[in-house]
């Protein structure tokens, strides 16, 4: 990453940070800048995650390896991940109207892993999103396996998950995605 958009994305990412501070009680922007400072692979995946509209931000610790976890906290599903499928062969079963691409691959190629459903659970204790949106979560082989994929949001204060075939795809559904540094 050349040294402006470096540098533009750390005041970015620190910026976010302190008007955030909810969502990362107990961490130093000074540390987790020592990691990202020494991850340049890692800092080009959060500079896609900006890119692609996810306003990243650090909502953890990972207590094992001590990581600092990142993840999408734009208020809606992020803007340029929408209109895609769940995988790559819910893609491929497509014979006409097919998306432009679709979640598992498109977190792969950022570098980032999509959501688990218990992992949005919690990032919706950190604040209310997609309460316009939807977004794909990891769906379980058993589930997969039949052809669905599962999505959730947040309306009416409480987080939903449902099902639908891992083919559809509608313009306010994407996908978060998060990552460890």
């Amino acid at each position: 990453m050349k040294a402006a958009p470096h540098d533009e994305l750390i005041k970015t990412l620190k910026n976010r940070f302190s008007k955030n501070m909810g969502r990362h009680a107990g961490v130093d922007w000074g540390s987790v800048q020592a990691k990202l400072e020494a991850s340049p692979e890692k800092l080009q995946a959060l500079n896609e995650m900006e890119r692609t509209g996810g306003e990243p931000d650090v909502i953890g610790r990972d207590d094992e390896t001590g990581e600092f976890i990142f993840c999408d906290c734009s208020p809606e599903s992020p803007v340029s991940r929408r209109s895609i499928c769940y995988d790559r062969e819910a893609l491929d079963s497509r014979k006409e109207n097919k998306p432009s691409g679709n979640a598992i691959e498109m977190a792969s190629s950022i570098g980032i892993e999509i959501l688990t459903e218990q992992q949005y659970r919690e990032l919706q204790k950190l604040g209310e999103f997609d309460r316009k949106t939807s977004s794909w979560v990891e769906t379980p082989a058993k589930i997969r396996d039949l052809g669905g994929a599962l999505f959730c949001d947040r309306r009416y204060n409480h987080v939903f998950v449902y099902h639908n075939g891992a083919e559809s795809y509608y313009a306010a559904r994407g996908f978060r995605g998060r990552l460890k540094v």
